[in-house]
This record gives C-alpha cells, structure tokens and sequence, in this order.
C-alpha cells in the first residue's frame, strides 16, 4: 500500500512540474490580445505589445490615442475576429497570424484583413509570446507620421414652406459685418469701442476675435451676422472705418415676428444638445431652438456628408470610408402665410393668441401668438440687450399663448348647449324664469351668485340665452344637466386628451375639480376651472359645419385631409339648431356679436369674456373671446383672445379685429 502511495506521490510532482515548465502558446496569447481589444481595454492591450513596440510608443500615447481615434470618429461594434490556426508555424521565435476587423464609423462600414507578428521575449525569467505592435493594426493605411482628418459636407437644412409654397423658413442671405485690422491704423481703440457699442459685442469678444491666429491685417474677421435687410446698422456700420461687410447664407425667416412662435428658429447648438443630440452633430452647427424648427429637427436636419481620410506624409490621401451628404427633407405645412400675416398684423401690440383652420378638411391655416419677437435676430445671434428687452417686456413675447389653455368665458356656451341638448337636459323651448342680473341655487351658496350683463325681466330660453349669452341660464341648464353627464360631454368634446398626431405640442385642454355646485355652474360657461388651449377652441366649433362631427385639425400637408377626430359629439339636428342662433349672436341687434356683421355675408360667431380674480366682487383681469365663421363659405374658421380687456367692452377687441381678418 505504502509503495503505491509512493507512485502516486511522485506521478503527481511529475506533473505539475511539467505544468510550470509548458511554455504559453501565441494563439492563446493572441486570443487574450483580441478579447481586450473588443472590450476596447486598451491599457491592458498595450500590455501585449513587444519590447520593440513599446519602445516606439508609451503606454499614455498607446492608449490616448486609441481612445481619441475611437470617440473622433465614432466608431462603435468594433469586431476584430482571430481564429487560431490548427497548426501554429514558428520561424526563429517569430509566428503570424491574421485577423478580420469590422466596425461601424460616422462615415459607415469599415473593415480591414490584417496580419499579426508575435515575438517570443524572455521578461522576468520567463518567456511569453508578445505582439509587435504599429500604427497598421489601427487601421493598415496608417502609418507612423500619417494623419486622420474627417472633411465634411454640410447638409442644406430643409426648407418649411406654407400650403401655397410661400417660404416659412429657408436658407437665404444675410449681411456679415466685420474689421479689417490693417485698415485700423491708430483709431483701433476708439474703432473697437464704437462697433462694441453698435453692436451689442463686448470689447473682449471683438480683441479676441482680432487676436486669433489666422488673423492677417489684410483679412475680413467676421464679427456678427445681421439680417439682411437690417440697411440702418449696415449704414452706421460701414461709416465707421475697417468695418465691412459680406453677404453669407444663413437661415432667414420671411414672415419674421407674424409666424415666431409657430416655425421658432435655430441657433448655434450649445455642449449639452451636442452631448444630447448622441452623434451626427458638430460644434459648428446650428440646431433648432424651438416651435417647428425644433420638432421637426431631425427630419430638416438632414446628414452632413464625411469622409474619413488618412493624409499621408508624402501629401496622398487614402479614403478609408465616405458618407454622402443627404439635404434634409422640406416640411410643408397648411398654414396659409397671408392669413397668418393678416391676424398677427391684427393682434399686433396686443397680448393674445388665435387659431385659424378650414373647418371642413381641419387643415390649420394660421397659429398665432402676440406679442413676438424676431427670430432672424434670434437665429443670427441676440445680443445680451435683445434678450434682456424681452425677459423684461411685461407682455411676455417669448410666451407661446396658442401652446397655452385659457378660461374660455362665453365662447364654451355652445358646447355645454350641444351637451346638455343632447342629454335631454333642456331644449330650445325650455326657459328658466330668471329676474334680476345674479341668481344663486339656494342660501348654502352663501355670498356667492352667478351673476349676468342683460337682464331680460322674465323667461330665458336656450337661443336667447346664447344671443345675449345668459350666464344664469347655462349654470342652470348645468345643474339639471348634473356634473357626471356635463363632464362625460366634456370628453366626448376631447377634453384631457392630446389632439391626435397634432405636429406641434399643446397643452391639453382641462376640465379641473367639479367638487360642488358652484363649479359646476361656473364651468358650464367657462369659468371655474375650465381651460382650452386656442386651437382646440376652434376645433370644437367645426361640428357645426359637418353635421354634428368634430374634425381633426393637422399642420403638416402630408397628413390626411378630412378626418373626423370625434364622431357624433352632437346630431345633425343640434348642429344646424346652434349654427342658426350663432347667427343671430350676430344679426340680430341685441346679439353680443353684432358688431361683427359684414354686409353680404352670413358670420356665425359667439363672444366670451373670461374673468381672471381670486374672488367675487373683486376687479381683476379680463381676457376677451371671440370665435366666427362664415355660414355661406365655411372655409375658415377663427378663434381670437385678446388679453387684458377690462373696460374695453369686453370680447368688443376680438370682434373687432376677427371681423377685419374676414373683411380682408
């Protein structure tokens, strides 16, 4: 027993000598060299590499400069493939061995054979085999001394054009102004102060652009982009001496401060948005900073074209990969631009909003928001003075009104009539007997009443409650209606939900808390809680004229035309009922709306005063209403709020200025 102990003792010891004395083989050692490199450790590779690569490179350079080549030209799913030969051919202490690399780059595909040599070094009393390293294994064109450069081709940005192709935004020309310093002479200071002055630079922004090491006293240095129609800072420019001035191509918005809020603008894209943006930017571009220039961004964008190209040192060039330059793609829209001209031009020096559509196909023909601001200034670069103009303007101009919700006020009257007729809550024969200008349910109300502007001394019934807009009798025809029937209408109406595929992103139009009888009596004439962005305010008017349907507006031409967003929110019957009383809201003399008629034209509209205070009795701030279409020719319908109208006759601002859009 104890002799083949003994055995076994030393077959044991035989072997793991044996173990330590096996010499690793270069496949396996290879094997490892290309897992790090497809995990991209490239510390741990360059622990591969032979005595004579690392004499050539340190370990910082190896590895800096993989990791710069790698993020710089964006290469990712880096597969280099080995397969280990089943017989490994060794020469003098030296083995080949090839590989496969595979990757994706910002200019595509690119992929190489290649063979590695590896060397058996002794180190540390032990041998190892170790791979002979150069530039070729990064990519096999690149050699010691070569350099990577990626030209690009910028993409032409897409155009955004109205229904008619009338331009909304496109690439055009703009005025470059800037020094020649060698025509200074000794007035560089003062030259300096006064372009700083004119221009809203600092002074250090202009030295430094004069300091940069291009800079030849015979060269133009491009100091600010001005629209190119902006003659009066080009005059007072050009007056002051080395101050010129180029034509360059930039992005021009036409209709200027009318279509701002709508079409937005681009601008220089800042570190975070290229950090976000994820690849297929450049810090040189521009990106779009808001409205549609912003939501369609990638699609107007387009792809810059780039090659990327290794220049060699005896002045060749070798391409390793190359992507074309796509243009972006132009988005037309159904805004119609002498519309949206015509209304902003209406509202102008007011705080407001209004939506124009086509209440028959949906197509949205203006979105306008006043007060605005210029966006070809914007685009081109406002100065800290622009800026502080419009963060101070107590209109707010940078406010997008037709993104927002509003109490709506009166003009909410005919979807609670549509709502409650068909519930069967009241019909155009029902009349409540209403005396004095406020009612209140009953004394739990306590000081709080519904209150009325006419007081008709004796029955109210449903079309003479929306011709003098009654508020008594919708709070009463909202309590018979009940607030879940009421609230079940609302959303029949699209209430809380988004306008479907709507291309640009509104708020939501809002029921609130119907928690008592008074908010429920309130909202039935859109007050309470009740908010409706102004497109949707619109919209919910469009069943008048498609037999009890409500449309879905859209913005984009490509989208369908004529579709129905929701089906039967009132019947045929209550449709043609309401449009003929909000044509006498217009004829008739008493109607609110009266002062909207048009001689040889049928305006069907509805007024609305929305009251903006804390509690009854107080004054607060008043917002005016107003929504018409012409009964005869229904191919425009407008929804208006004008801000701020206490003392100013209410919706008589709105009805005004609608009555001229349709005049025009």
């Amino acid at each position: 027993m104890k002799k083949w102990i003994g055995i076994l003792f030393f077959l044991l010891i035989a072997l793991l000598v044996a173990g330590c004395n096996k010499e690793p083989k270069p496949e396996d050692r290879f094997t490892g060299y290309v897992k790090e490199w497809n995990e991209q450790n490239f510390d741990k590779m360059y622990d591969y590499l032979s005595e004579e690569a690392q004499k050539k490179v340190s370990k910082k350079d190896f590895t800096d400069r993989y990791e710069k080549i790698y993020s710089d030209l964006e290469l990712k799913d880096v597969k280099v493939d080995f397969k280990a030969p089943e017989e490994v051919k060794e020469k003098d202490g030296v083995v080949e061995f090839p590989f496969h690399v595979k990757m994706d780059s910002l200019a595509g595909e690119i992929a190489f054979d290649h063979t590695a040599v590896l060397k058996k070094e002794e180190r540390d009393d032990t041998k190892n085999w170790f791979v002979n390293w150069d530039t070729t294994f990064i990519f096999p064109e690149l050699e010691e001394g070569d350099k990577i450069s990626l030209p690009t081709t910028p993409a032409k940005r897409g155009d955004i054009v109205d229904k008619n192709g009338a331009e909304l935004a496109v690439t055009g020309k703009v005025t470059e102004i800037g020094i020649i310093p060698g025509e200074m002479g000794d007035d560089e200071e003062e030259i300096i102060k006064k372009v700083s002055d004119l221009l809203g630079l600092s002074e250090e922004k202009i030295k430094n652009e004069l300091s940069a090491s291009w800079v030849q006293p015979e060269h133009f240095v491009p100091l600010k982009k001005i629209p190119g129609d902006d003659n009066k800072i080009l005059e007072k420019a050009t007056a002051i001496p080395s101050v010129n001035n180029r034509s360059v191509e930039a992005r021009v918005y036409p209709l200027g401060e009318a279509a701002a809020h709508l079409i937005g603008y681009v601008g220089p894209i800042t570190a975070e948005e290229l950090k976000k943006a994820g690849g297929g930017y450049q810090a040189s571009d521009v990106i779009g900073k808001r409205g549609l220039e912003q939501v369609f961004e990638k699609k107007l964008k387009g792809e810059n074209g780039v090659k990327i190209v290794i220049n060699k040192k005896d002045g060749t060039e070798e391409v390793l990969a190359e992507k074309e330059v796509k243009d972006g793609e132009d988005v037309k829209l159904t805004i119609d631009a002498a519309v949206q001209n015509e209304i902003f031009n209406e509202l102008k020096g007011e705080a407001g909003t209004a939506a124009a559509l086509n209440p028959v196909s949906g197509e949205t023909l203006a979105l306008v928001s006043s007060p605005s601001f210029d966006p070809n200034v914007l685009s081109l670069g406002a100065t800290a003075k622009d800026w502080e103009r419009l963060d101070k303007d107590k209109k707010k101009p940078l406010l997008t009104r037709f993104k927002n919700g509003y109490a709506p006020g009166s003009v909410m009257k005919p979807i609670t009539t549509a709502i409650a007729l068909e519930a069967g809550a009241v019909d155009w024969k029902k009349t409540y007997d209403i005396k004095g200008l406020s009612w209140q349910k009953d004394s739990s109300w306590g000081g709080y009443s519904v209150t009325r502007v006419s007081d008709t001394n004796g029955p109210v019934d449903l079309e003479k409650a929306l011709v003098l807009s009654d508020n008594i009798y919708f709070a009463r025809a909202a309590l018979d209606l009940g607030k879940d029937k009421f609230v079940a209408g609302l959303k029949a109406f699209g209430f809380e939900e988004d306008i479907p595929d709507y291309a640009y992103p509104l708020e939501k139009s809002k029921i609130g808390d119907i928690d008592s009888d008074i908010a429920l009596a309130d909202s039935a004439y859109g007050q309470g809680q009740i908010e409706m962005n102004i497109l949707h305010l619109a919209t919910a008017y469009t069943p008048l004229v498609n037999k009890g349907n409500m449309i879905k507006p859209f913005l984009v031409k490509d989208d369908k035309d004529s579709a129905v967003w929701k089906e039967s929110v009132m019947s045929e019957k209550t449709a043609a009922d309401i449009q003929n009383a909000l044509l006498k809201v217009v004829e008739d003399p008493k109607g609110t709306a009266r002062e909207a008629r048009i001689e040889g034209r049928r305006i069907a509209g509805k007024t609305g005063t929305a009251e903006l205070k804390v509690k009854q009795g107080e004054k607060g701030k008043e917002n005016g209403f107003f929504v018409a279409y012409d009964k005869d020719k229904p191919d425009m319908l407008v929804a208006m709020m004008v801000e701020d109208v206490l003392g100013r006759g209410g919706s008589k601002p709105a009805v005004d200025r609608v009555k001229k859009v349709f005049e025009k």
